[in-house]
């Protein structure tokens, strides 16, 4: 038992924040009026951007060594919810609420709070940044991510679904 309390990583500092970002995002996430995405684009959408997020994790944070998430020994519950439950939501958030009106303001708005919950993982001592640029290459990232590779993969996913039917 004392194993398992261990490897959850609960006495990480500012866990409290991932675990609570991430499980409020993904309650609204779940209980969100779907406007643009049905249940499958949500599932498929969930899952893409969380096994994407794992490997990032992999290559930045574990083979680059370039940041550091609560004990960088263990993956914990906080860094579960870092990389399951904060960019799967985040990304089914957006794609369900975006359109060609309001892409911009929602890729702006999503960008800032993206990097808001980053910088704040930061200002709690939960996320350890080594030598990544937070400014630059986290808001490059988010830029990239809510303005070409969500509305392109919700694209595919719904020609290709369209497809299939």
């Amino acid at each position: 038992m004392h194993s398992l309390i261990r490897n959850l990583d609960l006495s990480a500092r500012g866990i409290w924040f991932p675990v609570s970002v991430g499980l409020l995002l993904f309650f609204f996430s779940l209980l969100m009026p779907k406007k643009k995405i049905n249940w499958l684009e949500f599932y498929i959408t969930f899952g893409v951007v969380g096994y994407v997020a794992w490997i990032s994790d992999t290559v930045v944070g574990g083979i680059l060594d370039l940041v550091d998430l609560g004990n960088p020994e263990i993956t914990g519950l906080g860094e579960l919810a870092s990389y399951s439950f904060i960019p799967s939501s985040l990304a089914v958030i957006y794609l369900n609420y975006a359109n060609k009106s309001n892409k911009w303001i929602l890729v702006l708005l999503f960008t800032l709070l993206s990097t808001l919950i980053e910088w704040t993982m930061i200002q709690t001592g939960y996320l350890k940044m080594k030598n990544w640029g937070f400014f630059v290459f986290s808001i490059i990232a988010y830029l990239i991510v809510f303005s070409l590779i969500l509305p392109v993969h919700l694209t595919v996913l719904k020609k290709n679904l369209l497809h299939n039917k």
